[in-house]
């Protein structure tokens, strides 16, 4: 007889080998399936994200899923019914993270408008503006100072100083354009002629900027220094270019939008004064705006009167004149202060409309540059002034001045109002009545389980965000 334990040795080991083998198979078919899992997931969020909305990205050059699909009304289910569709197998997806267009005062939007224009413009677009941001903060510095100016009220009070009222007022007075300001406000001076003031208006609280919004959950990666000086400037060149401003020569489109003229279907006109402003109306935007730049042109010229002293002496002559009239010949200096101002406040009107015009006004005026005479002050909002602006070489424009204001005006603010405008256009140029920015994703996290190879099941993250 022979002995057996060669062929029990043999034996055991082709078990053990063959279990090796089929634990091996049995691994790399639960590992197939898993990676198959993984990329059907994939392919069906890469296929979701390339569901973004077409006319959002045309106009305004932003990827983003209008997660309501034409409702109105973002709702998870609808967008993982959009995952299915793309046939992911028995996965079952959860979503875990969530970003919208609007989240964080508009983070997401900030980011593909800064991505956008330094790809197609560069940071050389704004490298002239960045060495004029310190002169905008003192400008407007001292436009609030000159804010705190009260021609009117002191004028009043010399004239109540006086011993004898009666006939003490002359027909015309270098103040009479200040009151129709104080009574008809700033815009019945300023508009050009001929040129109609826009009437249009939009409803406040129904805008992404001020309504109960959709909000995100979770944290997603944050692009760093969008409060930069360089991605402030380039964020308001964007506005710039693709919104409406009230002056003459405004109403051109991007580059990349279409050849015709924009805004004729808009809901405002003046849609970079909204941006600035955030009121209801066109006459409302504007005229917070013009204010603002009313101040700012009136000190500048505050400054240059105080230094032409051929102007002081006509100030002082009128101021006697004026005294005179008054009965308070020891009120001449200060009638002489007050016309200075007045004077300075008359010629920031000739320089708005000129601005307005789309011409272009000197920043620091000079004997050559000053545009209103102390007899034409006398005649400022009658009609019957000649004074016509001119548009001086070398001189700012009114959209410098918007530049300048957007880059010191609140950023979170003027980033929602800029989402307010291309919601609104998208829905009354483009009739997606349905259309809400804060439905738009960007960003999305899930969590995804497969059955595989029987009951196992295999549970892991996929991320998917335009950046």
């Amino acid at each position: 007889m022979k002995k057996a334990q060669i062929t029990v040795f043999l034996s055991i080991s082709f078990i053990l080998l063959l279990s090796f083998v089929l634990g091996i198979l049995q691994i790399s078919v639960i590992h197939t399936a898993s990676n198959l899992s993984r990329l059907d997931t994939d392919r069906a969020v890469f296929s979701l994200f390339g569901e973004y909305h077409p006319e959002l990205l045309k106009y305004y050059h932003i990827f983003a899923i209008e997660g309501g699909y034409g409702t109105g009304e973002f709702t998870q289910a609808g967008l993982l019914g959009r995952i299915y569709y793309y046939q992911t197998g028995e996965t079952e997806h959860e979503i875990t993270e969530i970003q919208f267009l609007t989240d964080n005062q508009g983070q997401a939007f900030r980011e593909q408008v800064l991505a956008y224009m330094e790809e197609n413009y560069g940071i050389g677009i704004v490298k002239e503006f960045t060495g004029l941001t310190p002169e905008w903060e003192e400008q407007s510095i001292q436009g609030e100072k000159m804010g705190k100016e009260d021609i009117l009220s002191e004028y009043e009070a010399l004239k109540e100083s006086a011993e004898e009222q009666k006939d003490s007022q002359t027909e015309e007075t270098p103040f009479d354009f200040v009151e129709q300001i104080e009574k008809s406000g700033l815009l019945s001076l300023v508009m050009p002629e001929d040129t109609k003031l826009s009437g249009r208006e939009i409803s406040l609280g129904n805008q992404a900027s001020n309504r109960k919004r959709n909000t995100g959950t979770g944290s997603f990666p944050v692009r760093q220094g969008m409060e930069g000086v360089e991605e402030r400037l380039l964020f308001n060149e964007y506005i710039l270019k693709n919104f409406e401003n009230a002056s003459a020569d405004s109403g051109k489109t991007g580059e990349e939008q279409d050849s015709q003229e924009i805004g004729t279907d808009r809901s405002l006109s003046y849609e970079v004064e909204y941006i600035l402003s955030g009121r209801a109306s066109d006459k409302e935007n504007l005229e917070a705006v013009l204010k603002k730049l009313f101040l700012v042109r009136m000190a500048l010229n505050y400054v240059y009167l105080l230094s032409d002293t051929g102007k002081q002496a006509e100030a002082e002559a009128m101021a006697i004149t004026l005294a005179m009239l008054l009965f308070i010949p020891q009120g001449a200096e200060v009638l002489k202060q007050l016309i200075i101002l007045a004077w300075a406040a008359g010629e920031s009107v000739v320089d708005i409309r000129t601005l307005l015009s789309g011409k272009k006004a000197a920043l620091v005026k000079t004997k050559d540059t000053w545009q209103l005479p102390l007899s034409e002050l006398l005649l400022l909002g009658s009609g019957l002034e000649q004074t016509e602006g001119a548009d001086v070489e070398g001189g700012i424009s009114y959209e410098e001045y918007l530049r300048s204001f957007l880059f010191l005006a609140d950023q979170e603010d003027i980033t929602m109002r800029t989402l307010d405008r291309v919601e609104e256009n998208l829905r009354t140029e483009y009739g997606m009545d349905s259309f809400r920015a804060d439905c738009c994703v960007t960003k999305l996290r899930m969590s995804n389980t497969a059955v595989i190879f029987g009951d196992l099941t295999y549970t892991y993250p996929v991320y998917f965000g335009y950046e």
